[in-house]
């Protein structure tokens, strides 16, 4: 990214800061570490990963 990821506001689009498609799978591989969580195919989309917040969103779906 072309962005310092501690600078992202929380709802600022991280596909306009310069996450590519691949960089979002090896967020989502993180955060499915990070969180013992496993993302089921319907999260699997470009939304999800979109900005700070619809991970955390997404996160607190799947920690339920």
């Amino acid at each position: 990214m072309d962005a310092d990821a501690g600078s992202i506001a929380r709802d600022a689009d991280l596909y306009d800061a310069g996450m590519s498609s691949h960089a979002s799978v090896n967020v989502m591989l993180a955060v499915e570490e990070a969180f013992d969580v496993e993302f089921p195919d319907e999260l699997m989309v470009r939304g999800t990963f979109r900005t700070i917040e619809t991970i955390a969103a997404a996160v607190a779906q799947l920690a339920d």
